[in-house]
This record gives C-alpha cells, structure tokens and sequence, in this order.
C-alpha cells in the first residue's frame, strides 16, 4: 500500500508560506519596507501601480547586500537578523524569521538589485515563481531595489479576495502613513500610478505628526517612565477624536502594533473625558527590554505578548493621566458655570456667544420646515423665531404627546409631563433626533437632503483610506447634502454641508459617515446603511447636553412627537419617554 503522507514540493510549501505572510500588496510592502529600515536606510522610495497588483518597488539607501548574502536571502529559513534560541527572546529588529523574501517570491516575478558600498558594482537577481531566473552584474547606487510584479500570478484564488485598485492602494498609503510616523529621522515617499501621494523629510516627531495625521490639531507631548516602560509620543485634543481606531497609532520598540492591552490602557485614560464611541487621536512609543515583550505571536507582527501586562497596562495609563490632568482643555471645562435657572414660560437670556448659537439652532430646529427635494441653498439671513402657534384643533384631537400637562425642566436636559394618573419623563435629546431622523429620511426619500452652501469652504485632510471611502460613496453622500471635490493629494474641499448641521461640526459629522460606510459599506443592505447614515446626521444636528426650552419650545416637541413614527424611542434605540404610575409615587411615600 502507497503511503498516503508526503513530503511536500518546496514550491508548494513556499506557496503555503506566502498564504500566512504576503495576505494583499500591502503585506508585501510592510515586508519590504521593514528590510529597508533593518538594512540602515535613511531614505525610502515606494512605487506601485494597478494597487500593487501589477507592480510593487521599494527603493533604499541601505547597506546592500553581497552576491552570496543577496542569494541566501531568497532562500527561506535565512536570516542575518537572529542566530539562536536566544535570539528570539530578544528581538530587536522589524523582521528575523527569513520568510517574508522566499515567500513574496514564490507568488510573483521579482527581481532584486543591491550593492554594498565595498562593491563597485551590484548584483542583479531575477525570479519567477520562487525560481532563480538569472544572476547578473548592474550598475547602481549602493542600496538596494526589490521589484515585485504580477503579485499572485500563480495563484489566480488568491487575486479574487483582492478588492479594487483604489482600496489595496489606500492600505498601503495607510501603511506608508504608519512607518514614517515611526521613523521621522528617515525620508519617505510614495507613489501609485506614478503620481505623488506622500513625501516626507526628516523632522521631529511634533512636526510629523502634522504634516500626515494632525494638521489643525494641537498636539499635546506625552512622556513619562516606570519599571515596566518608558512611554513617549503626543497626544490631540479630545475635538480631534474619531469614530474609529484609526488614529490610534502604538509601536512597541519601533513596531507598529494593534494590541488590546495598549488600547484598553488608553481608553481608560480618556474615559472620563470622550463620549462613548469616539476614540483619541494618539501617538504613542513604548519602550521596554526586547526580552519583555514577545513579538512572535502572529504572522503579521501585529499581536504581541508582554511578560508582565499589567505593569504595561498600568504605565501607560498613568502617564496618559497625568498629561489629560495637565492639560488645557479640563481646565476651562471646569471654570463653565451651571445653565441658568429659568422659570416656566420665560425664554432665556444667553450671556455667552455659545449659549445664543444654542439657542439658534434649537429654534432652527422646531422651525425647520418638512424636507424637500435636494438643492443647495445660498448661506440663509439671521433667523428669526417663528410665532407661537395657535391651536386649531380641541385638546381630545391632540395625541399622546400633546395631550400632556407640561410641568416643566428637569436639569436643562428632561420635560417633566403629567397625566391623570402617571408622571412622564421625556429625554429632549432623544426626542428631538427623533423628530429629525423621520425628516431626514422623508426628504431623503423625495430625493435628497437640502443644503446649505459654505461661504468659506473647508478643507479636510482624509487618510488614504477614508480618501479612497469618499470616491466610492460620493453617490451616496451627495444625497444627503454634501458637496465634495478633491482638492490636491488626500485633501478634499467641503463645499456644501446639510442645512440642518451648517453650524455643528460638520467635518467630525463627515469622518464619522466615512467611518460607517467604510465599515459597512456593500455588506449591508442600502436601506440599513442609509438609515444608519441618516441617524448620524440626526444627531449631529441636534444639539447635545443640557439646554433649557422654554413653554412654547417644549409643546412644539411634543406636537413633533406625535406626527412622528416609532416616537418611543430614539434611531439608536434609546428611549424617549418614561412613566412613572401614581400609585408607584404612592406606594413610596406611604400613601397607600
């Protein structure tokens, strides 16, 4: 009987090797540019064309390799980064399993150029398949050049998980955007299809971090060190958070990681100070012995595996702390004063500019007619408060909501209402976004939000990946009221925004719908996606906090209630309103 094990090829295990390295062109460039930075580069130049499907080329200024060093180097299981056990308890350089070459090789045509500085002339290596093609001499500079091409040539299953050209290019500009955050000594720059997308000289961390990821916002240094690590880097103010991790930037020992012990430490610090879901925008080196920290955990280095968490966690959480106690932001959060008392029927008088915008946009909001076909809209006069209306239908027409005897405000935030028998509670924030949830999604449904056109234009530095997000959506995006165009590189102008948020932060609101869209994009059904869309619209327009309504203010919100669907709870699915039954009040004071 044959036997059923064998030994397999090595051009099939290479191939089964490359499956758990080289995952899409980005892999292949985190690769190759970790080889350039072990080598000693001091300036880096990244080409690809077709999204790194026809072509990836990584140029370095590195000290290059001999003929016999550069063969070796294709071979797998070589490596001049670890020589024993003990070396892998204390890895100190970007790459050491000698894979990543033999692997990307064994799924593409490549070709390696390099020259070592004692050399007066370089190697040239040319593979197809993971097979050795030629060996020739080439002039160049001392460095080296790797030329990956036709990437999963040989591999045809592989090339049908790839997305679009537009989506591999934006990982690997957000890659790009990564490693020169974590070497601003060195000089970077990339580009796809031959234009221009990233150039970066030499510069301080600081200087960085603004000109790639921070550019309008103040950056905040972050340092401090126990036992356990040394942690240094920046931090932004809680204005510039995301809806997403993505400018949440860690690296253990110079590594880019994405570790849950280092996010949940800086979540605890901003705890106290970020609303549910948004996430800082951080930078952040720790620094620990190579013997600490095992960085062996997963194929992409991502993972990681500390000897002692829990110090870790505890470090950098302590010294997040004690930067966020500093700073400035909590200090004029502390000198605001509590809202004005008002009494029923009085509408307040605001003696902060703040205060008037608020009172403004809850005017806006009550008065805002039902949607309308999509147009833009000229910058509209001063508004005007609309007159109280006069009710033209007996009280047993009116619904649920209307019928309710207003007591008043509870702490600028609730409507305290009455029934014969019942107390009601009415959360005005969930209420209110209701309200403009259904009116967006009407309007939607007739053809698109109305606009409001920007006197001054804003500009908005995108990742490439939300970039690439905002060309994939803009028919979806235009539709509910924005009007965007590029405007030079990952820069895009706002030249439009939806009526009802042209006063909120509509560049926050525009992130955050990138972020949604880019998370669920075609998985989920237009109408979910929509509706999820319009839902953050809402409650961007509606504004949060405590802020008090007077009598008329509070019966145009419950009228609005009742002409409203599924007015019991909010789009998110908090609810609305609470009751509170008499014979509850009753039985707690004994009266029963």
């Amino acid at each position: 009987m044959a036997p059923r094990v064998r030994i397999l090829s090595e051009s099939l295990a290479n191939k089964i090797a490359a499956g758990e390295v080289v995952e899409r062109p980005a892999s292949v460039v985190k690769e190759l540019l970790e080889n350039a930075l072990d080598a000693g580069a001091t300036d880096i130049r990244l080409e690809i064309s077709a999204g790194g499907r026809r072509t990836i080329r990584v140029i370095d200024n590195g000290h290059g390799m001999s003929l016999e060093d550069a063969l070796l180097a294709l071979e797998r299981h070589a490596t001049s980064k670890i020589t024993s056990d003990h070396d892998l308890e204390a890895i100190a350089t970007l790459g050491f399993r000698g894979e990543a070459l033999p692997s990307i090789a064994s799924v593409s045509r490549l070709r390696l150029k390099t020259r070592t500085g004692d050399s007066i002339e370089g190697t040239e290596i040319a593979l197809e398949g993971g097979i050795v093609r030629s060996v020739t001499s080439c002039g160049m500079a001392v460095g080296s050049e790797l030329t990956v091409e036709q990437l999963f040539f040989n591999t045809p299953a592989r090339l049908k998980f790839l997305r679009s050209a537009e989506t591999e290019a934006a990982h690997v500009g957000d890659l790009m955007v990564r490693m020169a955050i974590s070497r601003p000594d060195l000089s970077f720059s990339y580009l796809n299809d031959g234009r221009e997308q990233l150039r970066v000289s030499p510069a301080s961390l600081q200087q960085r971090l603004q000109k790639l990821v921070a550019k309008d916002a103040a950056l905040f240094p972050v340092a401090g060190e126990t036992a356990a690590a040394r942690i240094s880097g920046f931090l932004a103010a809680p204005s510039a958070a995301r809806s997403t991790t993505a400018a949440m930037f860690t690296y253990i020992n110079g590594r880019f990681v994405r570790d849950k012990v280092i996010q949940h430490a800086i979540m605890q610090a901003f705890r106290p100070i970020l609303e549910k879901g948004r996430y800082p925008l951080v930078a952040l080196f720790i620094e620990l012995p190579p013997d600490e920290v095992d960085v062996n955990v997963h194929p992409t280095k991502h993972e990681v595996r500390f000897r002692r968490q829990n110090q870790v966690h505890d470090t950098i959480q302590g010294v997040l702390e004690e930067v966020l106690r500093e700073s400035p932001w909590l200090q004029r959060r502390e000198a605001v004063p509590a809202p004005p008392q008002q009494t029923a029927g009085s509408r307040p008088t605001p003696d902060r500019p703040y205060q008037s915008g608020i009172q403004q946009a809850l005017d806006r909001f009550m008065a805002a007619p039902p949607a309308v076909a999509p147009r833009v809209s000229e910058p509209t006069p001063a508004y005007q408060p609309p007159q109280a209306e006069q009710a033209s239908t007996p009280t047993a027409a009116c619904g649920y909501f209307s019928s309710l005897g207003i007591i008043g405000q509870f702490r600028a935030a609730y409507i305290l209402c009455q029934t014969d028998d019942r107390l009601v509670i009415i959360d005005q924030h969930a209420a209110y976004e209701r309200v403009r949830f259904e009116q967006l999604k009407a309007g939607f449904a007739t053809g698109g939000i109305e606009s409001q056109r920007l006197l001054l234009p804003d500009t908005l530095e995108l990742s490439f990946s939300e970039a690439d997000t905002t060309r994939r959506y803009l028919d979806i995006l235009e539709p509910m009221g924005f009007e965007l165009e590029e405007f030079g590189g990952q820069t895009w102008r706002i030249n439009a925004v939806p009526r009802i948020v042209a006063e909120q932060d509509h560049c926050r609101l525009l992130r955050d719908l990138l972020a949604e869209l880019a998370e669920q994009g075609s998985s989920a059904s237009f109408d979910l996606l929509r509706d999820d869309l319009l839902a953050r619209v809402a409650c961007h327009s509606v504004v949060r906090g405590t802020h008090p309504l007077d009598r008329r203010q509070m019966e145009e919100l419950l009228k609005a209630m009742d002409a409203t669907d599924f007015s019991a709870h909010c789009p998110h699915g908090r609810p609305v309103s609470h009751e509170i039954p008499l014979r509850e009040l009753e039985k707690f004071f004994n009266r029963t």
